[in-house]
């Protein structure tokens, strides 16, 4: 039997093994946690069954769709990545990953990752030409919560829909010209296409340049399209190519052309030299006419000189008045730019070989100015000996003892001589009003002591018709006696002669002649 204290004493000692014991023991199985924590590989846990995978579909060689946890994870858009984009992005951890889409594969293939200690795999699924990508046992796809996963495929949905909503064709090529992605408008153009090729490009763009117009034939049986390409490289290799149709535009480019051409075609047969400078003050057009009637160099107006240069040289050749003073002569050039400015300047040169120029300044739209240079010679000419002629005649008129007066079929008078105006005391040229056959009428009964049928005589003047009057006798308040004669001269025109009497037979009392 065991007493108390030894009792006391044998269970203090269990208690104490007991504490040993489990203090060794959680050491050890510390120590234990602690070695292999150390030395075993640190692996990334497998996904667990709930979480969203992360799944990629490539078709030809496109991101064609992605679940939203993938579109997160790598960044990538569809549509606008490809295959070298996420090869790209995995070659650190998978660098077994193919470089490029494998065209015509069917079957399954697993890629392993670079290190062994990273349980993470990727399935490729081939069956041409897709492909189906996935990624397993990733343990950071759960680091994405669902409300961003939603705003991430939604973001997604609406870039495509907006890509999808531009009017203009919108593609994207890699640097072997190959198309991996297109929007709606670019697979428009394609159904319009006859042959039926939708592998062929529908533009083939210079890559050396950023802009380029070229021509879309579709349908040979159609008018041309014309687009203005742009295109821009991202730094994964892929051109991103924008095609605005211009076709309207580059139709009214060649109506201007052909404008133009069909106006440098009528200015090449004009008479009239003209000269066409910009709002720069340069020659942008000039015509042959103007070579011809300046005899400037075509080589110095093919240089397109400013105005004052035009002018110097027009001065040079003596095509133009010499001036007194050279500055008052550049003062005189500034000053008809401006009025060529407003439409007014308009002048007649006479040259020292002449020849008389007239010339005209008139504005053009945007701030152009047109010169009009034309040789008037023969006209001046023709205008001068017209004047001789009829100062002759007047002349001629002037030195005869009859007084004439012509009358038009309006009952104006258009000439009178000397001896009229002396006869009847007229000076037509000092009235302001045209004097009329009731006027002259009025005049020569005043003038007049002996009766005589001044209405027949203004219904003759008139050319109203009726039997020819026979000339008659006047006595003027003087004393003087003549005798007058109405007759039409021309059509339209009618001849009132005065004339002195002596040694002229005349009825006293006058009378109608039978109608001729």
């Amino acid at each position: 039997m065991i007493n108390g204290d030894a009792s006391k004493q044998v269970f203090s000692v269990s208690v104490l093994d007991a504490l040993i014991v489990i203090s060794v023991s959680a050491a050890t199985a510390l120590s234990g946690l602690w070695w292999f924590g150390r030395s075993a590989p640190r692996c990334a846990p497998l996904r667990k069954p709930g979480d969203p995978p992360i799944e990629l579909l490539f078709q030809s060689g496109v991101l064609h769709h992605a679940s939203p946890i993938a579109l997160s994870r790598f960044g990538l858009v569809p549509g606008a990545h490809d295959w070298r984009s996420f090869r790209d992005r995995m070659e650190p951890g998978f660098p077994d990953l193919p470089e490029t889409f494998a065209e015509g594969l069917r079957g399954r293939s697993f890629i392993e990752a670079r290190d062994p200690a990273d349980r993470r795999r990727i399935e490729l699924e081939w069956e041409e030409p897709n492909c189906w990508v996935r990624l397993l046992n990733d343990v950071t796809a759960t680091d994405t919560s669902p409300e961003e996963i939603a705003r991430i495929q939604d973001r997604a949905e609406i870039l495509q829909k907006t890509l999808d909503s531009a009017p203009h064709p919108i593609w994207q090529e890699t640097c072997d010209g190959q198309i991996i992605w297109r929007n709606a408008a670019y697979d428009a153009l394609l159904a319009r296409r006859q042959d039926g090729d939708e592998a062929k490009p529908l533009f083939d763009p210079d890559m050396a340049t950023a802009q380029k117009r070229v021509k879309l034939v579709l349908d040979p049986a159609a008018p041309p399209d014309w687009y203005d390409i742009t295109c821009s490289a991202t730094a994964d290799g892929i051109t991103i190519y924008h095609a605005t149709c211009v076709s309207a535009v580059a139709e009214a480019e060649l109506a201007q052309r052909n404008f133009v051409q069909t106006l440098a075609k009528t200015f090449a047969h004009l008479s009239i030299g003209l000269a066409i400078f910009d709002r720069r003050g340069q020659l942008a057009l000039f015509n042959p006419a103007l070579v011809d009637l300046t005899s400037l160099p075509a080589e110095f107006l093919a240089a397109r000189p400013t105005i004052l240069s035009f002018f110097d040289q027009l001065r040079e050749n003596r095509r133009m008045p010499e001036p007194k003073d050279y500055f008052g002569w550049r003062q005189k050039i500034a000053g008809v730019i401006a009025a060529a400015t407003d439409g007014r300047y308009e002048e007649t040169w006479s040259l020292e070989s002449g020849q008389t120029y007239r010339v005209k300044g008139r504005p053009h739209p945007d701030g152009a100015i047109a010169f009009l240079i034309e040789d008037i010679s023969a006209e001046v000419a023709l205008t001068r000996n017209y004047r001789a002629e009829l100062e002759m005649g007047q002349a001629l008129l002037d030195v005869v003892e009859d007084g004439f007066a012509v009358f038009s079929s309006s009952g104006i008078m258009m000439f009178c001589n000397a001896a009229y105006r002396t006869m009847w005391g007229l000076m037509p040229e000092s009235t302001f009003v045209d004097i009329t056959v009731a006027d002259s009428v009025a005049i020569w009964r005043r003038g007049t002591t002996t009766p005589a049928p001044w209405e027949q005589v203004e219904t003759q003047l008139l050319d109203l018709g009726g039997p020819r009057m026979r000339a008659f006798r006047l006595r003027l308040t003087d004393e003087r006696v003549l005798t007058c004669e109405v007759r039409q001269i021309v059509p339209g025109m009618t001849l009132a002669r005065f004339r002195g009497a002596a040694g002229i037979t005349a009825p006293e009392n006058p009378g109608m002649a039978a109608a001729e």
